[in-house]
């Protein structure tokens, strides 16, 4: 389990975020088995998603999707209202020698591409609206300055973004994540602007602060260089992900039913695997009997 906080600052007009995703960030490593430079730019995605959906107010589900032509060739993240969070890498084994200063090359591994926001909502209360589509070039690739280059492009709010993941050499393999966003809202003052610029500038890496024991309350601090917030809300999140067995039977029973008969005939049995999660399914033979006679009473 993570934990986000939610506040303001300046008589509503700095909207803050933070969350240390460490649980989260381990959970998704441990599922995909990513390689290094590939946790890394995993973890900041599934990160920056959980904190951009705090910043909306109605959304079931929030999809940030990295399409790149560097070697992990994109990347999925999911959030939901509730801070749930899954996602995925497309080639988890993607990897790439460090930088001179020993830091991952996460630019070098997604190289260029896209960058898109998909907001869903009314699926709650039973309505299917379209959803809003935002997009904008990768401009970096670094994760944090392209979550901060859609939020002044495609919702012109001036943000800035700071995400990080530290690594261990042996299990646990991830010993810090987490992130902090700060948006400047309408009536926002320069001055105010420019010390949070100052601040954020100067601020030692989130690893390191959560590494000496920093909540989410201190992240932020050390971001605002002194500048008083409010929290207005806290919650717990987590790596979730929504599949389960019962949906891995609908997924197959929706083939149809010579579909069904020719996994049973031919392969004694189906297999589906989640992308989201890398969970496994297995559905036995008797299922698919269940399935066909179930075809046949309907």
């Amino acid at each position: 389990m993570g934990r986000l906080i939610h506040g303001i600052a300046e008589e509503g007009t700095i909207r803050v975020i933070a969350s240390d995703s460490t649980d989260i960030v381990a959970e998704a490593v441990r599922r995909h088995k990513t390689a290094p430079t590939a946790s890394a730019a995993l973890g900041r995605v599934l990160t920056g998603t959980l904190l951009l959906g705090a910043s909306f107010k109605d959304f079931d589900r929030l999809t940030v999707k990295i399409e790149s032509e560097g070697e992990i060739g994109g990347i999925v993240a999911e959030a939901d209202a509730n801070g749930n969070v899954r996602g995925y890498a497309k080639n988890p084994s993607a990897e790439v020698p460090a930088k001179q200063n020993g830091k991952f090359d996460v630019r070098g591994i997604v190289g260029e591409g896209m960058f898109y926001v998909i907001r869903e909502s009314g699926f709650d209360i039973g309505l299917h609206r379209d959803p809003y589509v935002g997009s904008v070039p990768i401009v970096s690739g670094e994760i944090a300055e392209d979550f901060a280059y859609y939020l002044a492009r495609s919702e012109q709010i001036p943000s800035a973004v700071l995400l990080g993941v530290l690594l261990n050499n042996s299990a646990p393999y991830v010993r810090a994540a987490g992130g902090v966003m700060i948006q400047m809202l309408p009536g926002a003052d320069e001055r105010v602007i420019k010390a949070v610029e100052a601040a954020v500038e100067k601020a030692p890496h989130l690893t390191t602060s959560l590494t000496e024991g920093a909540t989410a309350e201190d992240l932020l601090e050390i971001s605002m260089g002194g500048i008083e917030f409010e929290v207005l809300h806290e919650r717990e999140t987590a790596f979730k992900c929504n599949c389960s067995h019962e949906r891995a039977l609908g997924l197959v029973s929706a083939l149809g039913e010579e579909e069904v008969r020719a996994m049973l005939e031919e392969d004694d049995g189906a297999k589906l695997d989640c992308g989201f999660c890398n969970e496994t399914y297995e559905l036995s033979p008797d299922d698919l009997r269940r399935m066909l006679r179930k075809g046949t009473t309907d």
